[in-house]
């Protein structure tokens, strides 16, 4: 006798009424074509995060860490897959949409700070919501400085990037990525060019946000911090490794 599970009313309605993850990636993969033949740097990933959750991802150099990266922003687009954050599927949006999406929902934090050196740090930390035209003037520059006090840096607020330190800068660049208020910050080796003590601070910046709700993605290369996170994901030659950090 051939016998079929089925699912009951009460089953159904705990099923529907599980949130979906925030940010999920279904079969993802990322193939470059170059000279010497195809790369695949990810291979079928499949990744899902809840909202609040703080996130390292972890790996050697070439494993596809800043892959990864760049397609859940959809700085890079996947060969194949799907790529949905808060229920947006970022795979299909064009460069427009990403564009607009890119800057109401994620809080970009880059290895090198990237802040625009003509302008002091408050210009760089207004930015973001000149250009989603976000807030009123006035709403804007109160919200720069208590950013710029949030991270520790208020006082260095018309200054030059190129006059502050560089954990003063990466505090500046992350003040930065929160100007829209995002759901989610990615960071990219947020403490790869800074000392012990100002990446621990760094560091506890991004514990922080996560403890307020945000959502934050870290990749770095250090093992002792990926496991102060939440969770770890590793990567391993572009494929989720079975084997994370212990």
């Amino acid at each position: 006798m051939i016998s079929t599970h089925k699912a009951y009313p009460a089953q159904m309605e705990i099923a529907a009424s599980r949130p979906r993850p925030l940010i999920e990636l279904k079969d993802v993969t990322k193939t470059y074509h170059t000279i010497a033949g195809d790369f695949s740097a990810l291979k079928s990933v499949d990744i899902s995060i809840d909202s609040g959750e703080f996130v390292a991802i972890v790996g050697k150099s070439g494993s596809g860490k800043t892959t990864l990266i760049n397609v859940l922003t959809g700085i890079d687009r996947p060969t194949s897959g799907e790529v949905h954050i808060a229920g947006t599927p970022v795979h299909d949006l064009d460069e427009g949409q990403l564009a607009v999406w890119r800057g109401a929902t994620l809080g970009i934090v880059f290895q090198f700070f990237q802040l625009l050196p003509t302008l002091t740090v408050f210009e760089n930390v207004r930015l973001p919501m000149d250009f989603c035209n976000q807030y009123t003037p006035n709403e804007r520059n109160q919200r720069a400085m208590q950013l710029l006090e949030l991270v520790g840096i208020e006082e260095f607020a018309h200054q030059l990037p190129s006059q502050l330190s560089g954990g003063q800068q990466q505090s500046a660049a992350i003040a930065r990525a929160l100007a829209n208020d995002p759901q989610i910050v990615v960071t990219d080796e947020p403490t790869g060019n800074l000392d012990t003590q100002t990446a621990e601070q760094v560091f506890d910046l991004l514990i922080r946000l996560a403890a307020s709700g945000k959502t934050v993605l870290m990749v770095t290369h250090d093992d002792d911090l990926a496991r102060r996170a939440g969770r770890v994901i590793t990567l391993e030659d572009g494929e989720i490794s079975r084997s994370p950090l212990s």
